[in-house]
């Protein structure tokens, strides 16, 4: 195995050129803030961008925990790569990491200086200064999974490749939790009120019982109880409420929503909410699936 490390000081814009770097050397696997970033997957690790302070993310970054250590190490084994790239902020940081999973000493040192310009690396510390944000090496849609609740933003490189074809490179930009901009909590009670407001504004839709929100590392579960006019296409109302709580709860919360259930509980003929209307209990409970 041939092991390359990228070495620059903290905000300098290391993982915002890593995979510029590792399709530039061939290199399959990159490992970056305690993470494990094949392609376009987060395979093994835990980021050190969500740890509580800035002492907490120095260790997980240098897999001082034997469990986060060991879990990065088993991936490596089974994947066998024939070439790691590391970033770190110092060739010393380097060798802990290297010792930490088993790995050799690097064969090759790439200071950020040689690949990114004085303006370049400024820009990139002042972005990391007054916004908090730091980049990860991996799509959007890869680190939600994540970082769920985080604020994320895509960000895309276009790469000339000479006699190859062309290629774009995604990555991700977060705030961390220990940023200076500080923390953010949003209640289960909000994302309930953000659930029922985006299904009732399906056409459909007459209004919504209820909403149970859960919320674990990978993002957030919720399932809304809805009442539907009478004579639509129940699954097709279903579908787009499902459709339309789940881009809400994303848009407005920035958190990973891995599961809408949208059941319906009654019929209605006419406005529920008018003195006319006339209640017609379902059959029977009808659940939109859950999105792919």
């Amino acid at each position: 195995m041939e092991v390359y490390a990228l070495v620059g000081a903290a905000g300098t814009g290391k993982s915002h050129r890593a995979s510029l770097v590792a399709a530039a050397y061939g290199i399959s696997h990159i490992i970056d803030d305690g993470l494990l970033i094949v392609g376009a997957r987060i395979v093994a690790g835990q980021s050190a961008k969500k740890e509580d302070s800035k002492m907490a993310a120095v260790r997980r970054a240098i897999f001082a925990e034997q469990a986060h250590a060991e879990d990065v190490r088993q991936a490596l084994h089974a994947d066998r790569p024939g070439k790691v790239l590391i970033l770190g902020t110092s060739r010393h940081m380097i060798e802990l990491i290297t010792d930490a999973l088993d790995l050799p000493r690097p064969d090759k040192y790439i200071d950020i200086r040689e690949i990114a310009s004085s303006e370049e690396i400024r820009r990139a510390r002042r972005i990391r200064r007054l916004e908090g944000k730091h980049v990860i090496p991996a799509p959007t849609f890869e680190v939600k999974k994540s970082f769920s609740g985080y604020l994320v933003d895509p960000l895309r490189l276009f790469r000339r490749g000479g006699r190859q074809e062309d290629q774009v490179i995604e990555k991700s930009m977060v705030r961390p939790t220990f940023s200076a901009m500080g923390k953010f909590f949003i209640s289960d009670t909000v994302i309930g009120a953000i659930a029922e407001r985006a299904g009732c504004d399906v056409d459909g839709v007459d209004s919504a019982l209820r909403a149970v929100v859960d919320l674990d590392p990978a993002g957030v579960h919720v399932a809304v109880e809805v009442v539907v006019r009478f004579g639509v296409s129940l699954p097709d109302v279903l579908a787009a409420a499902q459709a339309s709580i789940g881009a809400a709860i994303e848009q407005m919360t920035a958190l990973n929503v891995v599961s809408v259930d949208v059941v319906c509980r009654r019929v209605v003929i006419g406005d529920a909410r008018g003195p006319e209307a006339d209640g017609v209990p379902a059959a029977s409970p009808v659940q939109a699936s859950p999105p792919s």
